[in-house]
């Protein structure tokens, strides 16, 4: 049976979501991953267990807090409102912030390793070329760590499209809003409609096949572990 308009608004919502929150990760998390590879300070283990706390973490555990968060009492929510955007609980921005918070592991970890793996010689000629610190992370450590790259926008991409604790949590199950193919999918169980939540759930379960497979073929194209 074809999918129906209420399931394929899902999907374009939920690839909505997975991409601008990949986007947003990759911002934050490449210069989040290069000072943790880089930096000796005694903030860096802290800040490190902080960054991966979303893995062991239950996700409605961080849902819940983050709805909270946002709420018109929390202190995210008190802002965003004395900024004059409302509350962000319930909407595709709070969704797009939980994702972030959700899937920054995925992002940072990748990035990290790549720039550890790399060392600090390049770094180093690069200095003694007169290159300034910026250029010399753009043209030369970037490049370098393009493997991490690719890994943590896969894993980033993938991750937030299979979310549904958090998701549930900040946003609920809104229909065009905030109803991505996760909670689609369980809207269908709940309501016993399985021919449909089969149709999700296997598009869910090739998707997941694409992605160990994208990661496989990264692996052999840049000839070692890039996760």
């Amino acid at each position: 049976m074809p999918l129906d308009p209420e399931a394929l608004q899902a999907i374009r919502l939920t690839l909505a979501l997975a991409t601008l929150s990949t986007v947003v990760l990759l911002a934050i998390a490449t210069p989040l991953a290069w000072w943790l590879s880089q930096t000796a300070s005694r903030w860096r283990a802290p800040v490190s267990a902080l960054v991966t706390l979303p893995l062991v973490l239950p996700p409605s555990v961080l849902g819940f807090y983050l709805l909270v968060a946002m709420g018109p009492h929390g202190p995210l929510g008190r802002l965003t409102q004395s900024l004059g955007w409302g509350v962000l609980s319930f909407t595709f921005t709070g969704l797009l912030v939980g994702a972030v918070i959700f899937s920054l592991p995925f992002a940072v970890q990748p990035i990290q390793h790549a720039f550890e793996a790399m060392g600090r010689r390049p770094m180093e000629v690069a200095a003694t070329l007169r290159a300034r610190p910026l250029d010399a992370f753009v043209t030369v450590a970037l490049p370098l760590a393009r493997p991490g790259l690719v890994t943590a926008a896969i894993l980033a991409f993938a991750h937030t499209v299979g979310e549904f604790g958090v998701v549930l949590m900040i946003g609920g199950n809104i229909p065009g809003k905030t109803r991505v193919v996760s909670t689609q999918i369980y809207g269908h169980v709940e309501a016993m409609e399985y021919a449909q939540a089969h149709w999700l759930a296997g598009g869910m379960l090739v998707f997941s096949f694409v992605v160990l497979l994208a990661l496989s073929l990264a692996k052999r194209r840049f000839g070692r572990v890039v996760g």
